[in-house]
Formats: structure tokens, sequence, C-alpha cells
């Protein structure tokens, strides 16, 4: 036997100690998982020729996505005068992305971020269309219409409201002087002391928007308008869907959900890619 070689030592590894007296046992957190990578998908089409609109459509879209992505210039396209075959084409090709919106209003819209960040695909009575830009116009103009109306400081205060009340007054100043191009303004309530109290008090005083968006990637982000002009409530959470960052952003939409010009430039690329492919 080797002069170096040595036995392991007694008394370690699992089963090798007694059970705690009270019975428990160290319990792990679950660690994070299912994170959403993007993944092409290939559809099989046997005829090109039938699908053709559809595959010009894609092309036009690509080449949108470059001329955002450049100047910053925003394109529609009317998806509604497609032929069953092309439209279907459009939808496997497009799939869903990690960003979905729920617009408020005549009509209702459904938005869904396609696997290609910045196209975005819109649907409701008379709509079915798809937007190129960092976020549909209508999710900006439909936002802060009230579904639930901000009472301001006329919101109901109970002995249990501690600190809300220079909270409000500090957003309520920062949304009503924020203009384009100011960077945004942002109370984090995770790092600040607050009842329960506080926070019915703040979702009365600001009410709610119109619009609903969730953002899931590595966890969820859920991002909501509020009544009051350029304010939002962006709440984030991990992917067992516990809390973990709770926030007010002043500005016109959250920068979490917008797509970004190197995420246009990306998906124009990657669209003529697929079209290659089937080709």
């Amino acid at each position: 036997m080797p002069a170096d070689f040595h036995l392991p030592p007694m008394g370690f590894g699992p089963g090798s100690q007694p059970a705690p007296e009270d019975g428990l046992e160290l319990d792990y957190m679950a660690l994070p998982s299912g994170m959403r990578t993007y993944s092409p998908h290939l559809p099989d089409v046997e005829n090109l020729a039938s699908v053709a609109p559809a595959l010009a459509t894609l092309r036009d879209i690509a080449e949108a996505c470059a001329i955002a992505a450049a100047t910053g210039q925003t394109a529609e396209f009317d998806l509604s005068r497609l032929e069953p075959q092309s439209r279907t084409l459009m939808a496997e090709t497009l799939g869903q992305g990690e960003v979905a919106m729920k617009l408020r209003g005549i009509p209702a819209i459904a938005v869904q971020e396609s696997v290609f960040a910045g196209v975005w695909m819109l649907q409701g009575v008379g709509i079915d269309r798809v937007d190129v830009a960092p976020v549909p116009g209508l999710s900006l103009s439909r936002a802060f219409n009230a579904h639930r109306a901000a009472r301001g400081t006329a919101a109901q205060l109970t002995p249990a409201v501690v600190n809300a009340p220079p909270i409000l007054a500090e957003l309520l100043d920062k949304a009503t002087h924020w203009c384009p191009g100011d960077l945004p303004h942002v109370v984090n309530l995770t790092l600040l002391p607050h009842t329960e109290d506080d926070l019915h008090y703040l979702a009365e005083a600001f009410g709610e928007g119109a619009v609903t968006i969730l953002s899931r990637g590595y966890g969820n982000c859920r991002i909501t308008a509020t009544a009051q002009p350029n304010l939002w409530r962006v709440q984030y959470f991990n992917s067992m869907d516990v809390p973990i960052l709770d926030t007010f952003e002043v500005t016109a939409m959250p920068e979490v959900a917008l797509a970004a010009s190197e995420d246009l430039e990306d998906s124009g690329a990657r669209i003529l890619e697929v079209l290659e492919a089937i080709r």
C-alpha cells in the first residue's frame, strides 16, 4: 500500500451525524429555473406559392425592424387580409415571446410580443396586425386612461397609514413635471418602511390605468399603469412568484417593457434567417 494513502476520516458525510433532537432537517430553497430563451421555429411549408403573401409580409417586417433600429420609425402590418394558410404561417413563425399586454378600451386589445423582440401582435375586435416598435403605440396612448379613478390626496387615511402621504406627494410632483426625454424617477417601496395600509392608500390615490403588462423572463415582472399620467407600478417576482422588488416609476413606459434598438436589429436579421431556411 502506498505510504501516502490515507483512509477517509470517520464521522463525516450524509448519515454520519445523529438527527437533530427537534426532528427538523435543513431544507434548502429551490433554485430558480425555467428561464425563457430564443429558439427559432421553422414551419413546414409544402407549397411556397400558397403562402407567398405571408413570406412577403415577413420580409417587410424584417426590413421594418432594421429601419426602426436605425431611425426609430415604427411600422404597422395588417394581417386581416391574409388567407388562412398565410395567417397560420405568420402565427407559427412569429411565436410568442416574453411580454404580453392587456389594453383596456374600445376595442379591448390583447398584445403579445413575438419571439422576435420589438415585433408585436395585436388582436381585438376589427384588429389583427403586427406593430414593429420598441412598444406598441396604443400602449402609450391608452396607458393612463382611468380604469379606476385616482383619488389623490382625497384617498382614505387610516390610523395605520404611516409613510404613504410623503411618498404620494413626491410621486405626484415628479409625475406632474415629468417631460419626454427626462430620466425615469423611481421610488423603491421594497427599501422603504411601509404598512399594508400604506399600500392600499397609494393604490387608491393613484388609481389604475388601462394598460397591464407581464414580462416573463427570469421570473416575472408585472407592470401596471396608474390613472396618474406618467406613473407606473412595477413589481418583480422570482421564478417561484415570490415578490422581490416593488417600485413606482415616473416615465412614459418602464424600460423593462421596451425593445432596444439592438433587439430590433437582431430581430430583423433572425427573421431573414428563418425566411432563408423556409425557402
